[in-house]
């Protein structure tokens, strides 16, 4: 909204200035008489260009939930609260959100206003914070989300644990090959070329890797880099079969808790299906059971007629739904569905540890077999 400087008198004479928002000139004015003011002169100020700010990590939201929840508990004002956080903060860049934050507060405007036009928080916070203002419980729907918040995070460190060894792996091998494509076997080549041998089939094999590999070294190098980056940016949206599984009970878990936060902070459903639904890659089925629910159909009635959730989930949660206790019902199945997520992500990190174990040894053991065999066959020749 258009922000204006004014100049005026109270009903005592003395005069007062300041700024305040408004949709017009003619609305600034009329909002300034009814404090009791006489408005002497009044203009509409150039927009700044406002600072980039850097969008809020999960721990970030983290920190900010907890944080603000325990200061608004301890008996602390909201501006108090975001100055402390703005001054605690090591980050500048995460000090600068709070700054800005705290002026829209000092201005006149709602908490959650401000978070959504900085948009740097998650959409699903700011509707929570909304709700919390509006119902006068903020700290109460802070800390809820703060729990959501730790819930996620701690799945994505499970899921970064459970890939760092195999991928430590697979670096180590890597590099051991390498040094023995690039520089061993080359040195290798040459002394078998001056004595006039033949060298052994497992070496001629490793020869033609090296030479493929030099050759087309740079297109390799660029289609790793490629490979890495979707693998760290978009990890959840790769169709990999065999974790299938686990990508569907971990989106139920992300989706469900996250729903039912925002029940308990007094989001509608259908609102919060829409809010909950970027947290699951395939999206546009919550986007499709909130239309159902809009329709007039009951929440896990919609889960079935969509055809795209499991009959347990629809269970628990139609359970739930006849009990009058839908948030519940949601917590708890998304606390089944981590449950089961960390179970299937043991079991993978099981299983793929003995695997890299025997793939990365085969391949060193091959090379190794293929630089020893004309060392043999020179000391053989030499008797």
């Amino acid at each position: 909204m258009p922000v204006f400087r004014y100049t005026a008198y109270d009903g005592a004479g003395r005069s007062k200035q300041g700024t305040l928002e408004a949709s017009s000139q003619a609305g600034a004015v009329f909002q300034l008489e009814g404090r009791g003011l006489v408005v002497v002169s009044i203009a509409q100020e150039r927009a700044t260009k406002k600072k980039r700010l850097r969008r809020l990590s999960l721990e970030g939201h983290v920190f900010f939930c907890k944080s603000l929840a325990s200061y608004l508990k301890g008996g602390l004002t909201l501006t108090d609260a975001l100055k402390l956080l703005s001054r605690q903060s090591p980050d500048r860049a995460v000090a600068a959100v709070y700054g800005e934050l705290l002026e829209s507060v000092q201005a006149g405007r709602k908490v959650s206003a401000g978070m959504r036009d900085l948009g740097v928080f998650r959409e699903g916070l700011v509707g929570i914070v909304e709700s919390g203002e509006n119902g006068g419980a903020l700290p109460t729907v802070l800390d809820k989300a703060a729990s959501l918040y730790r819930l996620e995070l701690s799945l994505r460190r499970k899921v970064r644990g459970a890939l760092t060894y195999p991928l430590v792996m697979l670096l180590v091998g890597g590099a051991v090959v390498t040094f023995l494509l690039s520089y061993v076997v080359p040195k290798m080549t040459e002394l078998f070329a001056e004595i006039g041998q033949t060298l052994p089939l497992p070496t001629r094999i490793l020869l033609a890797i090296s030479g493929f590999a030099r050759e087309w070294f740079l297109p390799l190098a660029l289609a790793g880099a490629l490979l890495g980056f979707l693998f760290r940016r978009r990890l959840a949206r790769i169709p990999v079969p065999f974790l299938r599984g686990l990508q569907e009970r971990i989106a139920l878990s992300l989706v469900f808790s996250h729903l039912a936060t925002l029940c308990d902070a007094g989001i509608p459903l259908v609102q919060g299906l829409q809010l909950a639904a970027s947290m699951d890659r395939n999206s546009e089925r919550w986007r499709t059971v909130a239309d159902l629910v809009k329709g007039g159909l009951r929440f896990a009635a919609a889960l079935e007629k969509s055809g795209a959730f499991a009959e347990e989930v629809v269970y628990m949660v139609r359970v739930g739904e006849m009990g009058g206790e839908l948030a519940e019902a949601l917590r708890r199945t998304g606390e089944n569905a981590w449950e089961i997520a960390e179970e299937q992500m043991e079991r993978l990190t099981n299983l793929l540890e003995p695997i890299m174990v025997v793939v990365m040894g085969g391949m060193v053991g091959f090379v190794v077999v293929a630089v020893l065999l004309p060392i043999f066959d020179i000391s053989t020749f030499v008797k």
